[in-house]
């Protein structure tokens, strides 16, 4: 796994990288109320704004970590935002990025450096 500044992380399957928020942004949340997923086959670039998730403190956007293409969202969150409470680093995934070259990962935080900055 990688982490993102904007507590994300991100997960290698296959040729995909899989996006979620990381259990330290889902505790400051608290407890989400809905969420609103990218749609399939949009291409992204890094920093963009592309799924926002709401909680009973506040609202967030969730931002594309690498350019790509989407190519899955995690539909059960529309209807069970909740989820990203229970089981955000596993479930509670976002959005599937199709991207040119995974070498991008080297890039982001590892779990020590994450683990520092939220310390």
């Amino acid at each position: 796994m990688k982490y993102t500044a904007e507590h994300e992380w991100l997960r290698v399957e296959g040729d995909l990288i899989v996006v979620g928020i990381t259990e330290h942004a889902a505790t400051a949340l608290g407890d989400v109320v809905f969420i609103e997923l990218p749609e399939v086959e949009t291409m992204v670039t890094s920093g963009d704004e592309v799924a926002v998730i709401e909680s009973v403190k506040a609202a967030s956007d969730i931002l594309a970590p690498v350019d790509g293409e989407i190519v899955a969202v995690n539909d059960k969150l529309v209807d069970h935002p909740g989820l990203v409470n229970e089981d955000p680093m596993g479930a509670a995934w976002f959005f599937k990025i199709r991207v040119d070259d995974l070498a991008v990962l080297d890039e982001f935080m590892d779990e020590d450096e994450y683990n520092e900055l939220i310390g």
